[in-house]
């Protein structure tokens, strides 16, 4: 099914069967949209949960003022942040730094199936600024257009390249750094 079959089934009282097509279309993209910023496979999982209950309940006040896509987009990138928020906190009163907490767990986590490389670039990416690192995944990971990423995350197109240009001299002279 097609987004636009989607709200249509929806919109004919099919609810059930337009949600389980939401979860159906869009559940591996999400999980790694989510991956890249949980850096664990179980808390990815957890809160892929959560992203999908949070678009049930808001299903009913889908207007169509976006594309499906951008709406539930927008809805887990809201949700990772929160989630990144809480995190940080309970990191600050564990262990004092909240970034040695991330860094840790992509070395930790046993799903990770990476090579040493892949590892330090997902590493380089958390050490960005939070939005910057947002911009670097939808546009690097996710391959989404400007204009796209501009809908999800309401920031201008001009703002966004600015973002995404820092990131990823960032992360090359990171990766740079660590390799040459």
């Amino acid at each position: 099914m097609t987004d636009s079959d989607i709200i249509k089934a929806y919109k004919d009282g099919r609810h059930e069967e337009a949600f389980r097509q939401i979860v159906e279309n869009y559940s591996e993209r999400l999980y790694w949209h989510v991956r890249r910023f949980l850096c664990c496979h179980e808390d990815t999982d957890d809160l892929l949960q959560d992203i999908f209950i949070k678009i049930w309940t808001a299903l009913p006040t889908f207007r169509g003022d976006s594309k499906l896509f951008t709406w539930i987009y927008r809805i887990a990138t809201n949700e990772v942040l929160n989630s990144l928020r809480k995190n940080r906190i309970r990191a600050v009163f564990k262990s004092g730094n909240p970034e040695d907490d991330f860094l840790k767990k992509i070395d930790e986590d046993p799903y990770f199936n990476g090579d040493h490389l892949q590892r330090e670039l997902q590493k380089a990416i958390q050490r960005l600024p939070e939005k910057q690192r947002i911009v670097f995944s939808l546009r690097y990971f996710d391959e989404l257009k400007y204009e796209e990423i501009a809908a999800i995350t309401g920031t201008s197109e001009g703002a966004l390249k600015a973002s995404y240009h820092h990131a990823y001299g960032k992360i090359k002279k990171t990766l740079e750094e660590k390799f040459l």
